[in-house]
C-alpha cells in the first residue's frame, strides 16, 4: 500500500485562537511518537491567524484510522469543543 497524505485545515472561532492553537501544539509530540507517523507539521496562516494546516505523512490507511482513535485526538476535540469554525480534511496519495 501507498503511504497516505494528509491535509487538514482547521478553523478556529476568532475568540478562540489562542485555545485552538495550544491544543493543537499539544497533539505534536505524541503524534510524531505514534507507529506509522512519517510526518505531522502544524502551520499557521501569516495572514489570517483562524486558519491552521496539518500536513501529514502516514505509513498506511491503518496507521491514520489509528490516530483518529488515539487518546490525545479524543483529549483535543473535548477541548476545542465549540471553538472550531470549519475542518476540512483531505486524504491524498503522493503521485510524483
Amino acid at each position: 500500500m501507498h503511504q497516505l497524505s494528509i491535509v487538514a485545515h482547521i478553523r478556529a472561532m476568532a475568540d478562540r485562537i489562542p485555545l485552538v492553537k495550544s491544543e493543537l501544539e499539544k497533539l505534536i509530540i505524541p503524534t510524531r511518537g505514534e507507529s506509522g507517523c512519517l510526518q505531522y507539521d502544524l502551520h499557521q496562516d501569516n495572514r489570517d491567524p483562524a486558519h491552521f494546516l496539518f500536513f501529514e505523512r502516514w505509513e498506511s490507511m491503518e496507521s491514520l484510522q489509528a490516530h483518529e482513535k488515539s487518546p490525545h485526538i479524543r483529549d483535543f476535540q473535548k477541548a476545542v469543543e465549540g471553538a472550531i469554525e470549519s475542518f476540512t480534511l483531505h486524504e491524498m496519495t503522493r503521485i510524483g
